[in-house]
């Protein structure tokens, strides 16, 4: 009776098959019914979903023009720009960088207040998030990602927000002056920090922890948080902003650095003649998804705005990021698909990205610096 079953099912399964093979709608048809389900229940949420890219091109060529607000750095965002104006000279695109708390603060201040206006894309920063999302277009990017209407790695979109791409990722590693450190004696792990030798003064620590908070993922809060403690312990240099420890290293300042993002670390060695710089990938290597972007609510093209985060999310785009070492780990053939696939790594992905704030302030307080207080009143 079981042999008889096994056949039976047998037989249906190449009837199914062949079904698939000889009718060229099949899979059409199939798709989509899917796209469609899919935009019903995107429409109950209150989202929008479009079901044919087509229709998306259409509506960008209608608007014909974007301006894009990145954080994107310029020597990275302008091939991109050109790029996309290549593929579609139909639209005329303004790209910006903008960078700085400042900045941040007073864009989120005038979409608060309705005054915002002129731009499509804007940056979402991470130290803010929940502030920009009242005010960014409800498009199901992760819905039309899925159905393949747009041609977005799914994993570069926020699953509960679904209208967020951060299309880049930021490794970290150990940069250090091989003039002053030897590389047989740069810590091969992330512990080796916490030797005798490099007490007091031996290293460079940020003081905004962001390479100490993405071990979480690998490692768990409580082992991350001792590690914090002890690290507070050696008596480090603390310093603030990448830019600045690396230049200290390249000078000669100081021999090493914990923790420093390799884009930086990569551009200080581009422009080092003296060839003095180095660094080295200590697993669990720390990697956070990074250039958060959405469509603004109040923007004039979105369309044109849809398209963007499609493409920058692209291989052409991709390719392009790759030069800065800021390519993303969803996107095949980037150096951080590449070491995920090779070594350990420590994702700071959508799971963990909203909790980084929680988790800055836990490792700062383990740290063990000052709080701010309030002065009282007489």
């Amino acid at each position: 009776m079981k042999v008889e079953c096994l056949r039976i099912w047998g037989v249906l399964a190449v009837l199914q098959l062949a079904w698939w093979l000889v009718s060229p709608t099949a899979h059409a048809t199939a798709a989509a019914s899917s796209a469609t389900t899919a935009k019903y229940e995107a429409e109950t949420r209150g989202y929008i979903f479009e079901l044919s890219h087509n229709d998306i091109v259409s509506k960008a060529k209608r608007e014909g023009r974007l301006r894009v607000m990145s954080s994107l750095e310029g020597d990275m965002l302008k091939p991109v720009a050109e790029a996309f104006r290549k593929k579609y000279p139909f639209i005329e695109l303004r790209a910006e960088e903008i960078s700085g708390t400042d900045t941040y603060q007073r864009m989120i201040l005038e979409m608060k207040a309705g005054a915002a206006r002129g731009w499509d894309i804007n940056f979402i920063a991470g130290d803010f998030y929940d502030e920009y999302l009242p005010h960014q277009r409800r498009f199901d990017i992760l819905g039309m990602a899925q159905q393949r209407i747009l041609q977005i790695p799914v994993g570069m979109i926020d699953p509960v927000n679904r209208n967020i791409v951060a299309y880049t990722t930021n490794t970290m590693v150990v940069t250090y002056n091989k003039n002053l450190l030897s590389d047989e004696k740069v810590p091969t792990q992330w512990e080796e920090f916490l030797k005798p030798e490099f007490q007091g003064r031996k290293f460079l620590a940020d003081i905004r922890p962001q390479f100490t908070s993405a071990l979480v993922p690998a490692w768990g809060i409580e082992k991350t948080l001792q590690f914090a403690k002890k690290i507070a312990t050696q008596n480090p240099v603390w310093v603030g902003g990448h830019s600045r420890a690396i230049g200290a290293l390249s000078t000669g300042e100081h021999g090493v650095y914990l923790g420093a993002n390799l884009t930086g670390t990569k551009r200080f060695m581009s422009k080092d003649v003296t060839g003095a710089l180095g660094y080295k990938m200590v697993e669990p290597i720390p990697v956070r998804i990074g250039d958060h972007e959405a469509v603004f609510d109040k923007a004039d093209s979105p369309y044109a705005a849809l398209l963007w985060l499609e493409f920058v999310s692209g291989p052409e785009a991709q390719k392009l990021i790759e030069a800065g070492y800021k390519g993303s780990i969803f996107s095949p053939g980037t150096t951080a698909f590449q070491v995920a696939r090779a070594k350990k790594i420590s994702l700071v992905d959508w799971r963990h990205y909203t909790k980084m704030q929680e988790y800055l302030r836990l490792v700062i307080e383990a740290y063990g610096f000052p709080k701010a207080e309030a002065v009282s009143k007489k």
